[in-house]
């Protein structure tokens, strides 16, 4: 066929890339790669083959680091670490602006051996991902230049452990990489044992520009290696991109040991199409949405909502249109799907089709498949249960499920009926519409009318068992700062004399649970004594069951995230009004239970009002951001409550501490489940009586008192805590942050903090919400 009949008829005609380039890179090192320490190569002791997954050849042999080269790298990187961490924001700058232009220099070789090692069309790795890896390095060479204006409070972390997968395995480096250097961090970096080749290669660009050694080290091997470089313990924090299941892993081995981590883990995102949506424009979004890349995409669209009315007619055009899509060499340009990356991942996608098919769903599956190589072919099952295996779990391949809706909010059910929460794609007219219901999926992302755009001004990242923390935008540098050394607190002198006693008609506290008073379900009570011994009075003993009635009833409250942040400053502004007309009551409280003195006890109840007024403040000023992207979007960042959050008071200013807690918690629209001091509740129980008299709805603040140990781990297991916040007793720690993994809720642990100057009062706000990132595009 020549180019003239192809012009008459439209057929697909080849467009081969030359490999010529990558092959002779591949020749250059003898196809043998070594690891990336501290600015040389070294050979590792074993080697493993990395594959084309589109024609089973074996492209090059990969190192395996071992325990001692793992050893070696992190020592290098924290070797490096003091120098680089003190090199201006300019210097750094300088060093990401020449990485992004040797990228660009060599933006073919780097496509070229992408699609060679990954299996993906050359026309995604050249016009996606390779143009987008350098835009990190830009992008991130600016915020190097600022950091001082923009973060002054702030300070690199130090040496970093980075994990990336196969599915993007460049573009996930520069995800990565790139905000890590321009905050002053040096890293070690493990790709994927299947796509290790663009990693390597990126190595030898550090090189070229003279990088200083250590600050960027390349390890390569299986699971083994990244599984010791989490455990590492000069690794202060491990950044990891892939299953939700070694997610939870890595989670549980970095417990207790205060590393940081940020974790982008699976999805099963939602695309909904509405009856009004321009569908032609929305069929070539499905393509986007999950034959992109094979469907290898954490965000993969892989859950099709459309809406009952035009459903039929929408599965017509799917149909007709993936006809249409050709699959063959990922090194032809005219084609639209590559090889799946492995053998391994045919077979696990393959799997899910054979049970789905065993359970009699519906399904239609193009014909034409190259049968040499790991293709696997564009498939899509159209009516499927919401319960349904293929419905719930991540296929990471080319496999669409399909359900239908009545109502858009009968839609939003559907589309948070997922254990995941990273991303959605809303396809409709009716901007209104869409309005309405972005907000409303527990979802990072969220995409108007288009699909699958990404850029480093925007975070990205997860809800619930999608992980947490993001990547991109000023929200991702966060992940790799952390406040400047902050000395706590010196505290009250606390007194042990005995003291006068007020006399009371017996008053035994109670929990507090949905805007009401309630019994402890054990029926036992704790006494409470002050530091000379003195019994002060008796709380309940929280349990099990106590935890599930406050969890239920904060579930309930809707209400309070939906309002306004004007109508919550206005409810915490109340709450200091009543606290201050009470004021000479909450001191005495503090002066019989706690030790204080006189002095002292006014003071912490000036300083917890102040702080009322302070979050109150900040209840409607928290605000998000509009993110300057590449493309025609109003890329807007707002800011969500997490849900709802155990709050475990300290010991120590057990009035003060505890609402410098719950106040940032509230104001930003969550409900709380709050464990008082131990040792000095009584004041958290008085509390509600304030509370009681300021307008909360019942639900927003539920106190439970008790032993904080057995008590925490109930809320660590709890499925529908969405975080926790911990300032107790730090041994607990461990146990804490294992259970929290089977859930994938946030955890926040400190042992020490300055109660009375509150130096991080916005570091509280950012912890009680998530910034979901809304795609609107705009223009004719």
């Amino acid at each position: 066929m020549n180019v003239k009949d192809i012009f008459l008829t439209m057929e697909y005609g080849p467009a081969p890339e030359s490999d010529k380039n990558a092959q002779e890179f591949l020749d250059q090192h003898d196809r043998r790669f070594g690891l990336f320490i501290n600015g040389e190569w070294t050979e590792g002791e074993n080697h493993f083959p990395s594959l084309n997954p589109a024609t089973g050849e074996t492209l090059a042999q990969i190192s395996e680091a071992s325990t001692a080269q793992v050893e070696a790298a992190v020592a290098a990187a924290k070797s490096a670490y003091p120098s680089w961490s003190q090199l201006s924001g300019h210097e750094r700058a300088k060093y990401l602006y020449a990485l992004a232009r040797q990228i660009q220099k060599h933006s073919r070789l780097f496509a070229v051996l992408e699609t060679l090692d990954n299996g993906k069309p050359i026309r995604e790795t050249r016009d996606i991902d390779i143009p987008l890896v350098a835009r990190h390095f830009y992008h991130h060479a600016g915020w190097a230049q600022v950091m001082e204006q923009e973060f002054p409070n702030f300070e690199s972390i130090g040496v970093i452990g980075q994990i990336v997968p196969w599915n993007f395995p460049l573009l996930m480096l520069s995800w990565k990489i790139a905000p890590a250097l321009a905050m002053g961090n040096t890293l070690v970096l493990k790709p994927a044992e299947q796509t290790s080749l663009t990693a390597l290669l990126f190595a030898e660009i550090c090189q070229e520009i003279g990088l200083p050694k250590g600050v960027v080290n390349i390890i390569t091997g299986h699971g083994s290696v990244g599984e010791a470089l989490t455990l590492h313990p000069d690794v202060q924090k491990i950044a990891f991109t892939g299953s939700t299941e070694v997610g939870k892993k890595i989670r549980r081995n970095t417990a207790g040991s205060s590393k940081k981590l940020s974790l982008e883990l699976g999805g099963k995102s939602p695309f909904i199409v509405f009856e009004d949506a321009d569908l032609d424009s929305t069929v070539e979004g499905i393509v986007d949405a999950i034959w992109f890349n094979q469907g290898q995409v954490c965000c993969a669209g892989s859950r099709l909502l459309v809406q009952e009315s035009i459903a039929e007619k929408f599965y017509a055009k799917i149909k007709n249109r993936i006809q249409k899509l050709v699959l063959g060499s990922p090194l032809d340009k005219g084609i639209d799907m590559g090889a799946l990356v492995s053998e391994e991942q045919w077979n696990t996608v393959n799997g899910f089709v054979e049970r789905a098919k065993a359970e009699g769903l519906e399904y239609w599956q193009v014909e034409n498949c190259p049968t040499k190589g790991c293709y696997f072919p564009p498939t899509l099952f159209p009516y499927v249960s919401p319960a349904s295996e293929i419905a719930q779990e991540e296929i990471f391949g080319p496999v669409l499920v399909g359900m239908t809706f009545r109502s858009h909010q009968e839609a939003i059910k559907l589309a948070n009926n997922t254990r995941y929460g990273l991303a959605a794609s809303l396809w409709t007219e009716n901007i209104n519409l869409a309005l309405d219901v972005a907000p409303q999926i527990k979802a990072g992302t969220v995409w108007i009318n288009t699909t699958n755009v990404f850029d480093a001004a925007s975070g990205f990242g997860g809800y619930r068992e999608s992980g947490f923390g993001r990547e991109g935008g000023k929200e991702g540098l966060y992940e790799y700062i952390k406040p400047k050394s902050i000395k706590s607190s010196t505290g009250f002198t606390i007194h042990n004399k005995e003291v006068n006693l007020r006399s009371y008609i017996d008053r035994t506290p109670k929990m507090y649970i949905g805007g009401k008073q309630a019994r402890p379900d054990s029926g036992y009570s704790i006494k409470v004594s002050n530091p000379a011994g003195q019994t002060v009075g008796e709380v309940g003993e929280g349990t099990r069951k106590d935890i599930r009635n406050a969890v239920e009833a904060a579930h309930a409250q809707s209400g309070w995230a939906g309002m306004t942040g004007h109508a919550r400053a206005q409810v915490l502004y109340f709450i200091a009004e009543n606290l201050s007309a009470r004021a000479e009551e909450f001191e005495q409280r503090l002066v019989e239970a706690s030790g204080y003195s006189g002095k002292d006890a006014k003071l912490e109840v000036e300083k917890s009002l102040e702080r009322i007024f302070t979050y109150a403040a900040y209840a409607d000023k928290f605000d998000g951001r509009v993110h300057s992207t590449t493309s025609r979007h109003v890329t807007i960042a707002m800011h969500e409550p997490v849900g709802i959050l155990g709050v475990v008071c300290p010991k120590e200013y057990p009035l003060l501490g505890m609402i410098s807690l719950v106040l940032p918690a509230i104001a930003m629209g969550n409900r709380v489940i709050v464990l008082p001091s131990e040792t000095s509740p009584l004041s958290t129980t008085d509390f509600y009586q304030i509370l009681d008299t300021s307008d909360v709805p019942g639900g927003t603040v539920n106190i439970i008192t008790g032993d904080h140990k057995s008590l925490t781990t109930e809320l660590a297991k709890h499925f529908d805590v969405d975080g926790i916040w911990y300032f107790s007793d730090k041994q607990n720690a461990e146990t804490l942050e294992k259970l929290a993994a089977d859930s994938m809720k946030r955890t926040w642990i400190e042992s020490e903090y300055d109660w009375l100057q509150n130096p991080l009062q916005k570091v509280f706000l950012r912890k009680a919400t998530e910034v979901k990132n809304i795609w609107i595009p705009y223009g004719a």
